[in-house]
């Protein structure tokens, strides 16, 4: 990458949020997984971070002052795209979380497909290309992020036409049968192919992507595939959309770092008084029905109750991170974790142990990087998840490298660290509970093996080399030199011992 290219990340929301307090405006940082990965990128390389930053109120003269004034934390520019009350329900709460994330991660069932949405949507993206053309250089390489934005291209497009353009999906993309259900299934395929290159976190994305493809447009686009890249041409304008495989990494150095740190051995110590002798199951997940904490519990009872003898020798500590408390079943999701939660702790508890420590909040990141250090097992059980970063979070931050990983294989992460992770079907409630038993017994030679090999794998891949060989690959327009990672999927190892 030349040194004149400065680098656009585009997103649905800023990496800070904005908060009144009376008569002033408060920055604080954003949360979730693209915030943790990209914005020491940006703030190691330069340039602009657009998006929205978290409030409904006119964009008044002192709330504009005091998002630039954020950029002296951020270490990058910030450049704010406003929505009302009513371009946040139905742009947000309505297109990007009722429709297109059910639908991306197999729950149908869940989809509202309301048509005022689309417009709202359609309208949204455009006014990101607005925001986004006004502060574009000759020179500037736009990154475009996830599933809010999927029509953003087709925009900016027609106010830039040449200017480089990537975009990177960070949720799953669904297969054909489920993507035929949405009433605007073309032009969302023909928003993603106004990009040069296109990301995804697994092959089985990238697979479902190009048979979307061929299925849905084929009168005017040509797909082919080689290994793991796909190109499609588009005949009418003559123009090449890349599509590739691109697993996304975190700041490992930075975790390793962060976690070494006295304050944060420090509460790992009380959390090792405050479970004595005892292995810590620990669960970290964000409030969403796609994570599989329900079942994740389910699980843990079965195993209680197949293996008495585990009763004080084990303690399941469930982080749920508060998410969209806005939408109804997401308080429903909430109350019959809290009921589960109930009765195992109910059924099981004795006077010197409780089975379940559950907390529902957020966790500042010395609290939470002391949770990974302390725990002896994680265990992330989403039905289907993009990456899921909290996995490999924890494995960096396990510095005596004792722990070990237990991992749903319908992770995008399965197909990274499936060598030495213990892998479960999230739907399998007894084959998740026999998973953790066997975390628990694993002796510790084969635990150290496995988490350093872990750790090498995650640590070569750190968010650094992602956005390198990313912008690489869109800038030079091939994908050959990128490595292709292990094409595993849910089953395939039964398929293998078949043949």
């Amino acid at each position: 990458m030349k040194d004149t290219t400065r680098l656009i990340i585009v997103s649905n929301r800023l990496p800070v949020v904005m908060e009144r307090t009376q008569d002033a405006w408060r920055a604080t940082p954003g949360s979730g997984g693209l915030v943790t990965a990209l914005a020491p990128v940006l703030r190691d390389r330069g340039g602009v971070w657009v998006g929205w930053p978290g409030t409904v109120e006119p964009p008044t003269a002192r709330l504009r002052e005091s998002i630039q004034a954020a950029v002296r934390e951020t270490g990058y520019d910030l450049a704010p795209v406003f929505l009302d009350r009513r371009e946040k329900r139905y742009y947000y709460g309505v297109f990007a979380n009722e429709i297109l994330w059910p639908l991306f991660h197999d729950f149908a069932s869940r989809c509202s497909f309301a048509p005022e949405a689309w417009d709202v949507y359609e309208a949204v993206n455009a006014r990101f290309a607005g925001v986004t053309a006004a502060l574009l250089q000759p020179n500037d390489f736009v990154w475009v992020h996830d599933y809010h934005l999927l029509r953003m291209a087709w925009h900016l497009r027609r106010e830039r036409g040449g200017q480089p353009l990537a975009f990177f999906l960070h949720i799953p993309f669904p297969p054909v049968d489920l993507f035929l259900k949405l009433p605007w299934r073309r032009q969302l395929l023909e928003g993603l192919l106004e990009y040069d290159l296109v990301g995804f976190q697994a092959q089985r994305d990238r697979r479902h992507f190009a048979r979307c493809v061929h299925a849905l447009c084929n009168d005017r686009y040509r797909v082919q595939t080689s290994g793991s890249t796909t190109v499609i041409e588009d005949r009418e304008l003559d123009r090449r959309t890349f599509a590739g495989v691109f697993p996304i990494g975190i700041d490992y150095d930075g975790f390793v770092r962060d976690t070494a740190a006295a304050s944060v051995a420090q509460r790992a110590w009380y959390l090792h008084e405050h479970y004595p002798e005892r292995q810590i199951v620990l669960g970290v997940d964000r409030l969403d029905y796609t994570k599989g904490i329900p079942e994740k519990l389910e699980a843990y009872r079965h195993a209680l109750r197949r293996w008495p003898e585990l009763a004080g020798k084990v303690t399941l500590v469930q982080i749920v991170i508060p998410s969209r408390w806005e939408l109804a079943h997401y308080e429903q999701l909430k109350r019959q974790i809290e009921r589960l939660v109930g009765e195992i702790n109910g059924e099981f508890s004795r006077p010197d142990w409780v089975p379940v420590h559950y907390h529902y909040r957020s966790l500042g990141r010395e609290e939470l990087l002391a949770y990974y250090r302390t725990a002896e097992i994680l265990i992330a059980a989403p039905w289907k998840d993009g990456m899921n970063l909290v996995a490999k979070e924890y494995c960096a931050c396990d510095l005596e490298e004792r722990g070990v990983l237990l991992l749903s294989e319908f992770a995008g992460a399965a197909a990274q660290l499936h060598r030495h992770a213990i892998l479960f079907n999230p739907h399998d409630i007894v084959g998740m509970a026999e998973a953790i038993r066997r975390a628990l017994d694993l002796p510790e030679p084969q635990r150290r093996q496995r988490m350093r090999r872990l750790r090498q794998n995650i640590h070569k891949q750190d968010v650094f080399w992602w956005v390198d060989r990313f912008l690489q690959a869109a800038l030079q327009r091939r994908l050959a030199d990128f490595p292709v990672v292990d094409d595993f999927y849910p089953g395939a190892r039964e398929l293998a011992t078949e043949r």
